[in-house]
């Protein structure tokens, strides 16, 4: 019989995750440039950001000497009138991929919004990596982002039993956001 030798470390080889502040809005902002350039602005994922309050207690960054090299944000927005949490952008510093960082920040959010008693999160993103995570397009068909999207991209998962149920419709900032809020 052979042993698999476990690693000496029990360290993740990435840096530690800290939840986002408002003193990091600005070095996170400069991150998130970095990686996507100003074509993300043209993405209709944005529409939902712009103006939107950041749900600080399920947004998280990781901090490598006190810099961001990666973050992943949420944000509440509805689907048909119902709150889900909308998550994005998911960005890492090219020099730290492929370490699993960026599957760590988006387990560490979708916990978060579990936590916080979100019923579901929604993302526009690859379905085979959002997909080792649960997100799924199985009951995506109904959802309607602002702008045109590939629907095949839209990807929810749901926090709890039935949290995929009734979404259908438009997805819009969730009433009363206010940006610097955090709502739950």
């Amino acid at each position: 019989m052979t042993s698999v030798q476990k690693s000496l470390s029990s360290e993740p080889a990435y840096p530690p995750l800290v939840h986002e502040t408002s003193a990091m809005e600005a070095a996170v902002t400069h991150l998130i440039d970095r990686v996507f350039g100003p074509g993300r602005f043209a993405k209709s994922s944005e529409r939902l950001r712009e103006g939107n309050a950041l749900l600080a207690d399920c947004s998280f960054v990781a901090l490598r000497d006190g810099k961001p090299v990666g973050c992943c944000r949420m944000w509440p927005v509805t689907i048909g009138g119902k709150p889900v949490a909308f998550l994005g952008p998911l960005a890492v510093d090219p020099d730290e991929r492929s370490a699993g960082l960026g599957q760590a920040l988006v387990e560490s959010a979708v916990e978060a919004a579990r936590a916080a008693g979100w019923r579901a999160v929604l993302l526009v993103g690859d379905g085979p990596y959002f997909g080792r995570v649960g997100f799924g397009a199985d009951h995506t068909a109904g959802v309607v982002m602002p702008g045109p999207v590939d629907q095949r991209r839209v990807l929810l998962l749901p926090l709890r039993r039935g949290g995929d149920e009734g979404l259908s419709g438009p997805v819009a900032i969730a009433p009363g956001a206010k940006p610097g809020a955090t709502i739950a």
